[in-house]
Formats: structure tokens, sequence, C-alpha cells
């Protein structure tokens, strides 16, 4: 493997990284700052981003094939992020049914039963086919797929194109 092509690898792992580290980032500001409660399927969406957020600094580590192969693991779990953040949009547009069991990203739930019934007089509970923001006209959950869609995309191309 030629020098320029090792490095074009680890920049676009370190570009994977960055990506999938403000996406997060993003998430989080949007729940502790500005105050949104995400639903389950909000939750089950950043996981494909906590996964590229530890591999791909393997993929900056790694010799040339090792790296690729990182790479285009996390294609695969980006673009399956993808396919969440498109299932979660189309609920919210009602498209199809939401999950079933989708009502609440609050954590853990409450020692016992008073606490329970006190969560209840002042938790509103998070519905998945509800969009809480939008940006022209595109809900988190649509944002959320189109940057997966895009990161992973750039991450296949990147182990692709470097053989």
């Amino acid at each position: 493997m030629r020098l320029g092509s090792l490095r074009q690898l680890r920049i676009a792992a370190l570009v994977v990284l960055l990506g999938a580290a403000s996406t997060v980032g993003g998430a989080l500001f949007f729940e502790h700052v500005l105050g949104y409660v995400p639903c389950k399927l909000c939750l089950t969406e950043r996981v494909p981003y906590y996964l590229t957020i530890l591999l791909a600094p393997l993929a900056v580590v790694m010799p040339g094939r090792g790296a690729r192969l990182v790479l285009g693991l996390i294609a695969l779990v980006l673009l399956y992020g993808a396919g969440l953040g498109a299932y979660h949009a189309g609920a919210e547009w009602g498209f199809w049914p939401g999950p079933n069991d989708c009502g609440g990203g609050s954590g853990a739930g409450p020692a016992d039963v008073g606490d329970f019934l006190k969560d209840l007089a002042v938790k509103q509970t998070v519905d998945c086919t509800k969009a809480a923001w939008r940006l022209l006209g595109v809900s988190l959950a649509g944002w959320n797929a189109l940057i997966a869609l895009v990161v992973g995309v750039f991450a296949g191309m990147a182990a692709l194109r470097s053989r």
C-alpha cells in the first residue's frame, strides 16, 4: 500500500470520527441543554454513532488492510443507522406505524410505586411518532438518517477507493 493512500485512510477515519462525535454531541445538546426528551427510537439511533466513535480510532492506527476493513464495518453500521432514522422519520410522517413499545427515553425507572406515580404526574411520555423539532421540514430523525447515510457512504467509499 502506498504511503499516500494510508494517509488518506487515516484522514477519512478522522473525518468519520468527527462526523459521528458531532452528531452525538448535537443530540446530547438537544437533550441536555434545550430540554428535548428523546424517545426510545432516538436513543437507539445513537448506538451506530457510539460504535463508530469506538471503531474509527482503530482505523486511524491500523495498517492499510485493517483500516479499510474497519471503515467498511463502520459504513455498514452507519447505513443500518440511516435505516433506523428513515424508519423513525417515516413513522413521524405517518407512512407506517411506529413501534408499539415506544414511549419515552427518561432513563432509569423509578425505585418504587410511589416514585412511579410522582413521575407520571410530572413527566410527559415521549411518542416516537411525533416530531419534537423540524428544520426545513425535516425532523431530527430525518436529519439523523441523512447524516448517517452521508457519513456511512463516505466511510464505505474511503474503504473501497484506497485499494
